[in-house]
């Protein structure tokens, strides 16, 4: 389908499930998925809603289509903190997760053609356990914080080639570390990065009982980091845009006086990860990603970026540099209602703004 035949903008509907996390754009089948906390929801390119997944307990992320499977994959969370027991309280049950997992969850969105299916018993979601994820979490930082690099699960989700591989290399599954807000660590100043490859998956992604989470997954290959200043909960959403050969991040803006707090930043995909000292680790070593040529100046170090106000709730590249860009909102009281409208944007990195809304 061309750009001029696509909708300028898809109306996904309102729900109370909690705020939209993520989209994936299904062009040649003609769906859009989106993420809604608790929900996987699909419509057609008009808004018509298809149907509906829920049964989730936990917190649905970033998602993206695996272009080679044609299923959709996002990270999945239990944590038995402010975030769980948010979501809970939506939910209307008492407490939170008894304990904290984390998955890729992947979901045979082919199976979801009616609302209010269940994702765990009418069998359109399996899981994969992420242990590295896990240890991080419940990990020590360099001078005994809790949570290793600040991590505070995973958010991002999106496939793409290894980082200076050829743009045609085989795809891999890039998934990201929340990171928590602290200003007084030095040590959850970059985005944490596990790379998957997702081929490995059959042989452990089961069905979730989230009673009783399973812990049938695998270790990621690679760790990559981007220095970008400390921001709120890490990367919100990742994607890949095969056109610029970028990895787009958004996030919450971070708190740190010391560096730009941007909302958007580009990894440079054409270059190899480089080995190096971790700023504020005490000496630990790791792959440190290199940024993209665009955006305004970082600060100390910090990665260039945008102010973009728009990508932490959902991101697609349609290809030739355009993208679908999801807004998220509430109704108005007393109804409060979620809502996510998505709008064509044509993707400008040499400018301040780095998309143009396309309305024509």
């Amino acid at each position: 389908m061309k750009i001029n035949d696509l909708p300028r903008g898809i109306d996904g509907g309102k729900w109370n499930s909690g705020h939209v996390q993520g989209i994936a754009v299904d062009v040649k089948k003609g769906f859009v998925y989106y993420s809604f906390t608790t929900v996987l929801a699909k419509t057609d390119l008009l808004g018509n809603l298809i149907g509906y997944a829920g049964g989730l307990v936990g917190h649905l992320g970033c998602i993206d289509i695996n272009p080679e499977d044609g299923k959709v994959y996002g990270s999945l969370e239990f944590k038995n903190d402010a975030i769980g027991q948010g979501i809970f309280k939506t939910l209307g049950k008492e407490g939170a997760p008894a304990e904290d997992a984390f998955y890729v969850a992947i979901f045979d969105v082919d199976k979801i053609t009616r609302p209010a299916m269940d994702a765990e018993k009418d069998g359109i979601m399996t899981a994969v356990w992420l242990p590295d994820v896990v240890e991080d979490y419940n990990g020590k930082g360099v001078n005994g914080e809790n949570h290793r690099y600040g991590c505070s699960g995973i958010d991002g989700t999106s496939f793409g080639p290894v980082f200076g591989a050829p743009a045609d290399s085989p795809s891999m599954l890039m998934i990201c570390y929340g990171v928590y807000r602290d200003l007084a660590r030095t040590d959850n100043d970059y985005q944490v990065i596990l790379q998957y490859d997702w081929r490995r998956f059959a042989a452990v992604a089961k069905p979730l009982t989230q009673e009783a989470p399973h812990h049938s997954g695998v270790r990621a290959e690679e760790r990559y980091f981007f220095f970008t200043g400390n921001t709120t909960y890490g990367v919100q959403n990742l994607l890949y845009d095969p056109a610029s050969r970028c990895w787009c991040v958004a996030v919450y803006v971070g708190k740190k006086p010391e560096f730009a707090n941007y909302s958007f930043f580009l990894i440079d995909g054409t270059k190899a990860p480089v080995k190096e000292p971790l700023r504020g680790m005490n000496g630990e070593e790791g792959a440190v990603l290199s940024p993209a040529p665009y955006g305004e100046p970082g600060m100390n170090g910090g990665a260039p970026g945008f102010r973009f106000p728009w990508g932490t709730t959902g991101i697609h590249a349609l290809g030739n540099g355009y993208f679908y860009i999801s807004h998220e909102g509430r109704t108005d009281p007393p109804e409060k209602l979620h809502t996510c409208h998505i709008h064509l944007y044509q993707a400008d990195f040499a400018h301040p703004e780095c998309f143009r809304l396309v309305e024509n």
